[in-house]
């Protein structure tokens, strides 16, 4: 209890149970006291300037209540006897618990991504987990960003694993796995990388030889890494997950087996644990592992069906979802702060080890989104907020500081001190002054691929026979006459006759008619991938571009010069070079608009917002910042200041439909 607080007594959460309460013994004095000590104190508060320093200044004064839970000791840097990880224990007379080093041991996880992160951020969004009064970081690895290509692998900078996994024990917290192969996450193709659907037989997440053998060679570099971070090596992670929610997939009663152990045969010696929901649960199980479970709210039946799988075995909440992701045209999801503290409340006081899917979401930056379909294809949004505990630029929220509230009043220890705010900024709106269409840019792009007839974006023959993971692909080809076009695009196309629009296909839309033409004109048709699938079965059948042949009244069409648009770093560079023109007023087609945006001398983080621009992606001094589109939900895109230049910064668009006007930044976001 702090000393300043006047009160004697004040309400406390028992040991896993129930509340009790104390009766508040005060003279006559001490109450008036109280009542007049704020308006006494509030002449010299601070003035606080605008409504997100109030709700920090405040909570900063929240009084620390009676304590449950004494971990001060069980921390990374603390726990020298590494001898006994963590293990479950069940004992007649109490509930069963885990324990840590021997030491009775309460899960308070929450999730953090550390590729949806900038990496200079990593270190504020961790202190920020460890303020809030958890113990454990929980963090996904996908596959698809360090392999992205057969054999080439990226553990460096916004990838760095181990340097993430490291600075979690630095600042005292333990970390728990979450490896795959597949991760979902919301992430392309659930994490998988897209040059496994080369194989024109390739079955995803089960046993087929040309999957495993993929597996196998990932997870001779991956857990290699791993082992050393392990708890019995004197490392940070405590358990590792085995997959993710395969019972909701459950198409190979060998694959889960296999993967478990894959894991042990290449060293791993901590607890390992399944995730999937209730109604999936038997599905997802492996014997000897422990089965965890994922929720959106405190459900009993739903911890009955945990103990059908196991008995005499804590439980553990792999995934509290506190909010949901959105998909664009959607709506912008969020959940209660109250019901969110509500749940983590009920989870304590039943003993429950929980872990917070998200604390923080981060960015879909680039071209990472996965999507959803349920009868249509629908993208994940670039932000991957969540509505979670901290926001997508690292700011409190209503829910931290219930949760900090809440652990405080159950832990032994003060909470350490909150970390301050990160400045937002508002810079000078930005009218791009020079654009280049599309068609001017295919001088720019690499050697485009000749081939009889469309292949799709995976199986491409380029980056060293790795195919094309991301972006969009442009079709040319000679017509001579018009007709019924058919094609089958994945996700979305516009179609040319030179360089004038004359519809669109996907989303269900196959065939657009071609109007009569008196002499031969080119066709092209401009793919684009939205982002795969990643949930459920849908997954096998995420192949990009134009999928089959491509008929006119029914007659093959062929001779094809195929561009692709990865719009990595090296092309930005190769743009520089062109020969840029000056914006018109109105220019309706796919083009490239670049500008200026002046940050000052000291870059803080800002969010753009492209009122009237209607469909395309950002990059700022070469770097993807990611999607947007006028359907919403999102309205702005999260710029991290640290990807700014003092001063100025190349700002590029890639407008698919039409030219706006202003970019401007706001220094909060709407989404």
């Amino acid at each position: 209890m702090r000393r300043e607080q006047r009160w004697t007594r004040l309400s406390e959460w028992r040991v896993m149970g129930s509340l009790q309460r104390f009766s508040l013994c005060f003279s006559w004095k001490r109450i008036l006291c109280i009542f007049f000590l704020p308006v006494i104190l509030s002449g010299f508060a601070p003035r606080v300037k605008d409504k997100e320093d109030l709700i920090f200044a405040n909570a900063q004064l929240q009084p620390a209540q009676y304590s449950m839970f004494n971990w001060s000791h069980l921390t990374p840097l603390k726990l020298t006897d590494r001898s006994v990880g963590l293990q479950t224990e069940s004992r007649v007379g109490s509930k069963p618990y885990f324990t840590l080093g021997g030491h009775k041991f309460l899960i308070f996880g929450g999730s953090i991504h550390y590729f949806r992160v900038p990496r200079e951020y990593w270190r504020d969004r961790l202190l920020k987990l460890k303020a809030c009064g958890f113990n454990t970081l929980t963090t996904y690895v996908p596959w698809n960003l360090h392999e992205p290509q057969r054999g080439k692998f990226d553990f460096s900078g916004n990838l760095d694993l181990e340097a993430f996994v490291l600075m979690a024990a630095e600042i005292g917290l333990w970390v728990i796995l979450r490896p795959g192969p597949y991760i979902c996450s919301e992430m392309d193709l659930g994490g998988l990388p897209s040059w496994l659907l080369q194989d024109p037989k390739m079955i995803l997440r089960t046993t087929y030889k040309g999957f495993v053998e993929a597996v196998n060679k990932y997870f001779d570099h991956l857990i290699s890494r791993v082992v050393p971070l392990q708890y019995r090596k004197r490392g940070p992670i405590i358990a590792v997950q085995v997959e993710n929610e395969y019972g909701s997939f459950a198409e190979d009663k060998d694959y889960m087996p296999y993967i478990q152990k894959a894991l042990l045969e290449r060293g791993i010696v901590e607890l390992l644990m399944t995730s999937d929901d209730a109604k999936h649960m038997l599905k997802g199980y492996i014997e000897g592992v422990l089965a965890t479970i994922n929720m959106n709210t405190f459900q009993i039946n739903d911890f009955k069906q945990l103990s059908q799988v196991q008995r005499n075995k804590p439980i553990m909440v792999m995934e509290f979802w506190v909010g949901w992701f959105d998909t664009w045209g959607g709506k912008h999801m969020i959940k209660n702060a109250e019901d969110v503290e509500d749940t983590v409340s009920k989870f304590i006081t039943s003993e429950i080890s929980f872990n917070v899917y998200m604390f923080h979401g981060g960015t879909n930056f680039g071209f990472m989104n996965g999507a959803t379909y349920f009868g249509k294809h629908r993208g994940v949004v670039t932000s991957y907020d969540y509505d979670a505990v901290l926001t997508e630029a690292g700011d409190y929220t209503e829910k931290y500081f219930k949760l900090r509230k809440l652990f405080g009043s159950v832990v032994a220890v003060h909470l350490p001190p909150l970390p301050k705010l990160s400045p937002k900024a508002e810079y000078p709106a930005v009218k791009p002054s020079l654009y280049l269409p599309l068609w001017d840019v295919l001088q720019y792009l690499n050697k485009p691929v000749i081939s009889h007839t469309p292949v799709n974006m995976e199986s491409l023959p380029i980056n060293n026979g790795n195919g094309q993971s991301y972006g969009l692909v442009l079709y040319e080809t000679f017509i001579c006459c018009g007709g019924s076009l058919l094609a089958n695009v994945q996700d979305t196309a516009q179609v040319f006759l030179n360089e004038k629009n004359i519809g669109f296909l996907g989303d269900g839309i196959k065939k657009l008619n071609i109007p009569k033409i008196r002499e031969c004109q080119l066709l092209r048709i401009l793919v684009e991938n939205q982002g795969r699938v990643n949930f459920s079965w849908k997954i096998q059948d995420q192949r990009k571009g134009l999928t089959g042949s491509v008929t006119i009244d029914n007659i093959p069409l062929n001779g094809f010069i195929i561009y692709s648009l990865e719009m990595t770093m090296s092309f930005f560079e190769r743009l520089r070079s062109a020969t840029w023109k000056p914006v018109l007023k109105n220019y309706s087609g796919p083009a490239f608009y670049l500008g200026t945006l002046k940050a000052g001398s000291s870059p803080k983080d800002t969010f753009l917002r492209l009122l009237n621009w209607n469909y395309g992606f950002v990059f700022i001094n070469g770097r993807n910042l990611g999607r947007y589109s006028i359907i919403g939900p999102q309205e702005t895109l999260y710029l991290p200041g640290t990807w700014l230049h003092p001063r100025d910064n190349e700002i590029i668009l890639f407008e698919k439909r039409k030219s706006g006007s202003y970019i401007q930044t706001i220094d909060e976001p709407k989404l």
